[in-house]
């Protein structure tokens, strides 16, 4: 199975389990209680998307060359998939915050059954930025330890 080898794969592999593996303590730290769940969630900090594609573009430009065309594919890519996790997918968890307040206002008094909509579903500029600065420096060390 060559695909249990391919160190780019690898890279991002470990970059997203890594982000979604300090979500847990990260949220110890601000809010002092533990949350299990964070690690099969998306949104929070570090940005496990973040991570990944940051961790697969730089290990494509470690491995095969910063001036190739599937470089500058990966890096395309990476900058689609993190422009959409600070942008779309955050404001989608803003409009879920709104309609879940709406929903508690409207159910004084005659309390509703309905699940609530999730929260956290994009994340901020900062979660962003930890996350690709954590996938670019995982892609780096599983350069060094394979060269």
């Amino acid at each position: 199975m060559a695909v249990l080898y391919n160190t780019v794969l690898i890279a991002g592999v470990v970059a997203w389990g890594l982000a979604q593996l300090l979500k847990v303590p990260i949220r110890f730290l601000v809010a002092r209680q533990w949350d299990w769940a964070l690690l099969l969630r998306a949104g929070g900090m570090p940005s496990s998307h973040s991570a990944l594609v940051a961790a697969v573009a730089h290990a494509i430009g470690l491995f095969v060359g910063f001036d190739t065309p599937l470089f500058a594919l990966a890096l395309t890519l990476a900058i689609i998939v993190i422009y959409d996790a600070t942008g779309i997918r955050r404001q989608a968890g803003k409009q879920a915050e709104i309609i879940n307040a709406m929903i508690t206002d409207l159910a004084r008094g005659h309390p509703l059954k309905e699940a609530q909509l999730r929260e956290v579903l994009g994340h901020t500029p900062l979660e962003a930025l930890a996350g690709m600065l954590l996938g670019v420096a995982t892609a780096q060390l599983v350069w060094w330890l394979r060269t």
